[in-house]
C-alpha cells in the first residue's frame, strides 16, 4: 500500500514513520527539479492557507509563501498583531474560525502546545513552522541537502554542536533516528537534551539502525563525523542576559577550521540560519564590542568555505515545505 498523508497534520517528525518522511524527501526532490526545470505546478488551485507567525522569519514565510503559490494557493500572513489569538479571542474559537475559512494553517511561534491545539480544534492539517520544542520543517531541508550531497544517508553521523536543548538540536536528533542515522549532540551536560526526548529517539532508532550520543568532547563528536550542525546560542525568545552564560558554556564548541579538521574530509556544515559569523549585524557588532569575539556559532572561513551546504539548505525549505503542504492537501 502507497504512503498517503492527506489530511494530516505536521506538528512533529515523532507522529510520522521512516516510510513517510522518506516520501515526503522523494516528493520534495520531485518538486525541486520541476521548479529548477520551469515545469508549472499549480496542483492545488483555489486553496487557501493562512500563516500565524507569533515569532518573525525570513526563510519560513518566505518558504511557505512561495510554495503555496508556486501550487497555485493563496496566501494570508498573520503577523503577532494581526489576530487576537490568546488576546481578545480564546486559542480553540480562533482555530475554529480559521477552519472554517482556510484548507490548512501554519503556525510559528513558543509552546508546541499552541500548535497541537490549532490542530485539535481547527479540523485542517497544521503545520509547525517552528515552536520552542520542534522545527520538523527544516528537518526535511537538513536531510534533503544530506541526501542531495550523500545518497543514501543510513549511517551518516551527524553532530550538533552547541545548545542541544534547542528546537532544532530536538528535531535533528528524531529525523536521524527515524532514518538510521548517528545522532551526536556535543554540548556541556547543562545544554544536554530532555532525558524523555532521548530516550524515546534511542528507541527509534534501535529500530532502524540509527544511534543517539551525548558528549561533552568535540574530539568525540567531531570523529568520523559526516555533517557538522550549529545553530546560534541564545535563541529567538530567550532572554538577552543569556549571552554572557551562554558564551562561557559554548565558546570551545564554536565550529572553526580546527574542529572541522577533525570530522571526515568529506564533511559538509550546516546551519538553518540567521547565522552570527561576523560582525555585519546589530548584535554581531555588540558581541565584539562586549566580549571581543569576531564571530559565535561558527567562523566566516568555515561559513564561507568550501564545505558549507547551508544556502543549498535555505532553498531547500521551499521545496520540502512545499511537499508537506500538497502531500497534506491533495
Amino acid at each position: 500500500m502507497g504512503v498517503n498523508v492527506s489530511g494530516r497534520s505536521f506538528l512533529t517528525l515523532l507522529d510520522y514513520t521512516p516510510q513517510e518522511i522518506n516520501y515526503l524527501l522523494e516528493m520534495s526532490a520531485e518538486f525541486k527539479r520541476m521548479k529548477r526545470n520551469g515545469v508549472e505546478h499549480k496542483f492545488l488551485p483555489n486553496k487557501q492557507i493562512v500563516l500565524l507567525f507569533e515569532k518573525t522569519s525570513t526563510r519560513t514565510r518566505c518558504s511557505f509563501e512561495v510554495a503555496a503559490r508556486d501550487l497555485g494557493m493563496g496566501v494570508t500572513f498573520l503577523d503577532p498583531g494581526s489576530s487576537q489569538m490568546g488576546k481578545k479571542e480564546s486559542l480553540a474559537d480562533t482555530a475554529k474560525v480559521l477552519g472554517r475559512l482556510y484548507d490548512g494553517i501554519e503556525y510559528r511561534g513558543y509552546k508546541q502546545s499552541v500548535v497541537e491545539d490549532l490542530a485539535k480544534y481547527s479540523g485542517v492539517p497544521v503545520w509547525n513552522g517552528l515552536t520552542d520544542d520542534f522545527h520538523p520543517t527544516q528537518m526535511l531541508a537538513d536531510i534533503l541537502t544530506i541526501r542531495e550531497e550523500f545518497g543514501d544517508i543510513r549511517g551518516r553521523k551527524l553532530t550538533f554542536f552547541g545548545d542541544a536543548r534547542n528546537n532544532v538540536a530536538n528535531s535533528l536528533m528524531v529525523v536521524c533516528a527515524k532514518l538510521g542515522m548517528k545522532f551526536c549532540a556535543c554540548a556541556p551536560k547543562e545544554l544536554f537534551p530532555k532525558a524523555e526526548l532521548v530516550e524515546k529517539c534511542r528507541a527509534v532508532a534501535a529500530e532502524t539502525g540509527g544511534e543517539v550520543v551525548l558528549t561533552e568532547s568535540v574530539d568525540e563528536g567531531a570523529k568520523d563525523c559526516d555533517v557538522v550542525y550549529t545553530d546560534i546560542w541564545v535563541s529567538m525568545g530567550e532572554p538577552a542576559e543569556l549571552w554572557d552564560e551562554r558564551i562561557k558554556l559554548l565558546l570551545r564548541y564554536q565550529v572553526n577550521k580546527e574542529l572541522m579538521s577533525k570530522a571526515k574530509d568529506t564533511a559538509i556544515f550546516l546551519h538553518c540560519l540567521p547565522s552570527f559569523h561576523d560582525r555585519e549585524t546589530v548584535l554581531g557588532e555588540e558581541i565584539y564590542q562586549k566580549y571581543g569575539l569576531e564571530a559565535m556559532e561558527v567562523t566566516d572561513d568555515v561559513f564561507l568555505g568550501k564545505q558549507g551546504r547551508q544556502f543549498d539548505e535555505a532553498e531547500n525549505r521551499m521545496h520540502t515545505i512545499k511537499a508537506v503542504l500538497y502531500a497534506t492537501l491533495k
